[in-house]
């Protein structure tokens, strides 16, 4: 079931952060951070899982069960990466249902040409917009419950300029999108514009590291007509340089002993994040059953 936290929050006039998640050691640690919503990214979900570029190549199956690991191994609300729904209308009405079914809150689905491209990366090609507002209409159908909401993403700001990403916008929120996410704004001021000029709830894309779009403060983002701002890139950014880092420091020194202090994340402190003291406890619980003669039937 759909969290129906995220959307009362947006309706409450709630700036909604949310870091990327990739696997679920991110999803567990962001998942205690306190954040009204998290961000289940494509890019990173297809890296961790099957190491290839985000480029079309992961299927619905490849994500589907990821995305509702993530949802169901969460408390907190999960926005999902579902590219461009997979394929065609069928195949959208299909990822919708299987989406929501598995507890994500927030569908994400874009207007590019199969096979997709990343964000922020050269060559990408979107459907006649008419054809997108389908899909949305189908997506909204779809879903069996209004706290599920749909995030509609075009991508022709970078192929065919920010009037007809805004067109776009605005069309994908009178086919029923609940959010609208135009995708890859190169300045303030086309931010500016697109605050000004679509009214529906909008999605800023903050991608760390060399992003095409400026990371604005989440003041300046709310002031100028942005309801979220997800970091999508951050989690396997970090993770990747502390890797780099960790096992560089290993194969120069040939041992972890003097790692820099705060490398490392304590090993007691990761069980405790992976839920090892519940097994331990549901183990001794058992094993002293087992020991009174087994359980019940000993009291017997």
């Amino acid at each position: 079931m759909a969290d129906p936290r995220l959307k009362a929050a947006l309706r409450a006039g709630e700036f909604i952060v949310a870091p990327g998640i990739f696997d679920m050691i991110s999803a567990r640690v962001a998942d205690r951070m306190g954040f009204s919503a998290l961000y289940a990214t494509g890019y990173g979900t297809v890296a961790s899982h099957l190491g290839v570029p985000d480029a079309g190549i992961a299927t619905y199956t490849d994500m589907v069960s990821r995305m509702a690991r993530f949802a169901q191994g969460s408390r907190t609300p999960v926005i999902a990466d579902a590219d461009t729904g997979y394929g065609g209308l069928l195949n959208v009405r299909h990822t919708v249902q299987g989406y929501e079914a598995g507890g994500v809150t927030a569908i994400q689905i874009e207007d590019q040409e199969v096979p997709k491209k990343c964000g922020h990366t050269p060559g990408r090609r979107v459907i006649p917009a008419e054809e997108m507002a389908l899909k949305i209409e189908v997506a909204v159908e779809a879903r069996k419950s209004d706290d599920f909401l749909i995030i509609a993403r075009t991508d022709a700001r970078t192929t065919l300029g920010l009037d007809e990403a805004i067109r776009r916008g605005r069309l994908y929120r009178k086919a029923g999108a609940d959010i609208v996410f135009i995708e890859s704004p190169e300045s303030e001021e086309e931010m500016r514009r697109i605050g000004g000029e679509i009214d529906a709830p909008l999605l800023a894309n903050n991608v760390d590291g060399g992003g095409r779009t400026p990371i604005l403060s989440r003041e300046t983002l709310a002031a100028i007509g942005y309801n979220i701002a997800i970091y999508p890139a951050l989690g396997f950014l970090a993770v990747t340089r502390a890797l780099e880092q960790a096992y560089a420091h290993l194969l120069r020194e040939g041992d972890t002993n003097a790692l820099p202090a705060g490398t490392l994340c304590d090993f007691a402190a990761m069980n405790e994040l992976m839920g090892f003291p519940e097994v331990w406890a549901f183990d001794a619980k058992w094993a002293k059953a087992g020991q009174d003669g087994g359980g019940r039937q000993a009291a017997e």
